[in-house]
């Protein structure tokens, strides 16, 4: 660690808030002067060619265009129709070039570079058009995962959508959700991007799944800092005492390179903070042990100086009015410009100066950008920004800097000081800068935006007015961070709202089937009372999960419009037989379980006589409730019936191949057929039951089946990897009995790391099949995640 900065832990920030100090006195001089007026009136005039359209023209091209760009994939379409696709592209990746990699668009390399990645990008983004719904899936478990593929990081997908997952869970109230995890999505890709660039062309591939497995570790381990640190330290979830213990905390790590103990926390947040403190720890962890002794110095350095600046801008209070503009504007240089220069540190770059001077000089240019889109929101919450501090003070503080000059002026200093007046520096700054107040202007309304603009523009009404042109007239200056940014917010919301009714549907279709179930005594014979329907009931009324006539309630009645009550007996007869199946299983000559569904297995409480005999009982009950669907045409319930024993001899089937399997070792495609038949089915019925009935066509019942079929091989995987990772008190049931079964499992057969893969293959191939399927599959997509992500 380095002995000064454990010594002075604040040099490192003095010496950067000097250099800061120095680039703001030269932004203030320029803005004093108004020099970014006569610069950037000249830019545009010469800009404007290429963005506004004669008046025909512009009605041609807007007939011809959607609504808006809010529709990311047809929006896509569009461009690439009327030929813009390449230049949106274009001008998208060299601002990604400049922003994220710190590279100069002068350079022929970096313009041969953005070739090749527009090139890419078209091509994926237009071939999955052809493709119809790929698209669709990019962001989600099934395009990570089908890309990972293509890079054989398979194993490390797997580790980062699991570490995903549980981040999401623990995103306490307070906290936006979808943006924490955009974030943490958009810096492992930056990571991504740097490592990228600094593979050479001829890197074998055993060394660039090296690189990108540890680009993608090394990326959420930083990225982690963002939602966990950044953002938990703004939202009001932690009290008073707790923010300075946990500050504290962080500052210590920075200082010694060490992450300190937790130690007692008395707080209401203490399950949070446990969680937080090991997932930040481990990934401090891996950082630290991936950084080369040259670059350690200079990740901590920048690290602390990051910290330490959000923390200065963060003690802030916006009732105070008398922050200088040095107070306001330094530590906005400093946290804008370290956070970029970090990702070089955390992937042991080497020095690059040329990076380095252009980041530093960069930064307070995004960073006024998005507090400039973020105004009225930090206004609501109290944040001191710039622009919600000149909002509150600037008739009474006629010192205070117009932020939106220095906006301007930061624009003029990058394209013609930091940039060398190049060309295509200047086209894409320009492009950028009237896409955000367009986004502004659409998000507020054409009231607020002229208000903000009065204000912001009063010193310099005909600059303004040539700006505001460019924002009415001006087009071709979006972008595809932006079309990107918008769709995955979108994806992840709805994606939160579908989970959640999703949940609240299995809950309530859940009790309605649970009300139903239980069999009653016979009143006319005595014999029945005692022990066989008791013993079926004991069975039924157990933890159960309740899937599978769950689905068919969901197809049959929503899906398909079958009568609710018509159905009702086809739902009992789905969870006889699946208990029936589970008592059979675990009789002591099968697979002799002890506990099942969190209760002790029927053979124990009773005998194993009753329970054979409960589970023929439960088959017979199955059968005479599928008799009973009296409400529709007799030879549709007939073929169900027929397909109902069909199934249940193959079931049948699949527990003789799994009893002979035992001490034996199958191969895959064994485990995969016996699987199916054992679990599988079960699926495929709960879906081509109520598609029988709604007489379904023969391709829609198809697809569902080979759904049912990857769905429930993903099911057994997951069931087997339970089996030996699993929590009992979760489960419901003992684990290692598989193992002490001598049973061949996929855990067995390929490995836990193999039996993952498989299992993700399994939910791809089911989740491909679900797109050839003609009905609202949203319900089947989210039992899917379930069924691969369920503890229990």
């Amino acid at each position: 660690m380095n002995e000064e900065l454990i010594n002075n832990p604040d040099l490192s920030y003095q010496l950067a808030e000097q250099k800061a100090a120095q680039y703001f006195q030269s932004l203030y001089v320029q803005v004093k002067q108004k020099t970014f007026i006569p610069t950037l009136t000249k830019d545009i005039h010469s800009w404007k060619q290429n963005h506004i359209h004669h008046p025909i023209l512009s009605f041609f091209i807007r007939g011809k265009r959607k609504a808006n760009s809010n529709g990311y994939y047809s929006y896509i379409q569009w461009l690439d129709y009327m030929g813009k696709l390449d230049s949106y592209l274009d001008r998208s990746m060299s601002y990604i070039y400049m922003r994220d990699l710190g590279k100069s668009l002068e350079s022929p390399d970096t313009q041969a570079r953005v070739s090749r990645v527009v090139a890419n990008l078209k091509n994926h983004l237009t071939q999955n058009d052809a493709n119809k719904g790929d698209t669709k899936n990019d962001f989600s478990m099934y395009g990570l995962y089908r890309m990972a593929q293509k890079e054989g990081i398979e194993s490390t997908m797997i580790w980062l959508i699991n570490k995903l997952k549980r981040v999401s869970s623990n995103i306490p109230k307070g906290m936006d959700a979808e943006q924490a995890q955009r974030k943490l999505i958009k810096i492992i890709a930056g990571v991504i991007m740097h490592v990228n660039e600094e593979m050479d062309n001829d890197v074998s591939s055993e060394s660039r799944k090296q690189k990108l497995d540890e680009a993608i570790r090394l990326g959420y381990s930083y990225g982690l800092t963002y939602p966990f640190i950044d953002d938990l330290l703004d939202a009001e979830v932690l009290s008073d005492k707790e923010e300075k213990q946990y500050s504290n905390l962080i500052r210590t790590t920075l200082i010694t390179g060490t992450v300190p103990k937790l130690g007692e926390w008395t707080g209401t947040n203490k399950n949070l903070i446990k969680y937080i403190h090991s997932e930040l720890r481990e990934a401090f962890e891996y950082i630290r042990a991936h950084q080369r002794p040259e670059t350690l110095t200079s990740f901590f350095e920048q690290s602390y100086v990051f910290f330490q600046s959000q923390e200065v801008d963060r003690l802030k209070d916006l009732s105070n009015p008398n922050y200088t503009n040095e107070e306001l504007y330094i530590p906005i240089i400093l946290k804008s410009s370290s956070s970029r220069l970090i990702i070089r540190s955390v992937i042991s770059a080497p020095e690059d100066e040329g990076f380095d001077h252009r980041t530093f000089f960069y930064g307070i240019y995004n960073q006024l950008a998005d507090d400039f889109a973020d105004m009225f929101d930090d206004m609501r919450d109290g944040a001191v920004t710039p622009y919600t501090y000149y909002l509150k003070y600037h008739e009474k503080r006629p010192d205070l800097i117009n932020p939106f000059e220095l906006y301007w002026t930061v624009i003029a200093n990058l394209i013609h000081n930091v940039y060398h007046s190049d060309a295509k520096t200047c086209e894409v700054m320009l492009d950028r800068a009237i896409n955000g107040l367009k986004r502004f202007k659409e998000k507020w309304g054409s009231q607020k935006y002229n208000e903000v603009m009065k204000l912001f523009s009063s010193r310099n009404p005909k600059f303004n007015s040539l700006i505001q042109t460019m924002v009415g007239k001006a087009d071709d200056v979006d972008f595809f961070d932006k079309l990107l940014r918008d769709h995955m917010i979108a994806n992840l919301k709805n994606e939160r709202k579908e989970q959640e009714k999703f949940a609240d549907t299995i809950k309530i279709v859940r009790k309605q089937i649970n009300d139903i179930l239980l069999i009653p005594q016979s009143e006319d014979n005595d014999l029945m009372k005692n022990p066989i329907i008791d013993a079926a009931n004991y069975s039924l009324e157990s933890d159960g999960k309740r899937l599978r006539p769950i689905i068919t309630w969901v197809m049959g009645i929503n899906e398909y419009g079958l009568n609710k009550s018509a159905i009702m007996p086809l739902l009992k007869s789905l969870e006889y037989m699946h208990t029936a199946s589970l008592i059979f299983d675990d009789l002591p000559s099968q697979d002799n379980a002890s506990i099942r569904r969190g209760r002790p297995t029927l053979h124990r409480v009773y005998n194993t006589a009753i329970a054979e005999l409960t589970g023929l009982f439960l088959t017979q009950k199955a059968i005479e409730e599928q008799a009973s669907l009296d409400q529709f045409d007799t030879k549709t319930v007939l073929k169900l019936i027929q397909y109902t024993a069909q199934k249940t001899e193959d079931m049948c089937k699949g527990q003789v191949m799994d009893l002979d399997s035992k001490g034996k070792k199958l191969t895959l495609d064994q485990l995969n057929q016996m699987c199916f038949y054992k679990t599988g089915l079960a699926f495929e019925a709960s879906l081509l039951m109520p598609a029988i009935l709604a007489q379904a066509s023969e391709s829609e019942m198809e697809a569902l089946k080979k759904f049912a079929y990857h769905a429930g091989i993903a099911f057994q995987i997951k069931d087997d990897l339970l089996d030996v990772e699993g929590d009992l008190s979760l489960l419901g049931k003992s684990i290692g009995k598989d193992a002490e079964n001598n049973n061949s499992t996929f855990v067995s057969v390929l490995g836990k790391n193999g039996a993952q893969k498989a299992m993700w293959d399994h939910y791809c191939f089911a989740v491909e099949m679900l797109q050839e399927v003609p009905r609202n599959t949203n319900f089947l997509k989210h039992l899917l995640n379930y069924l691969v992500n369920r503890d229990h």
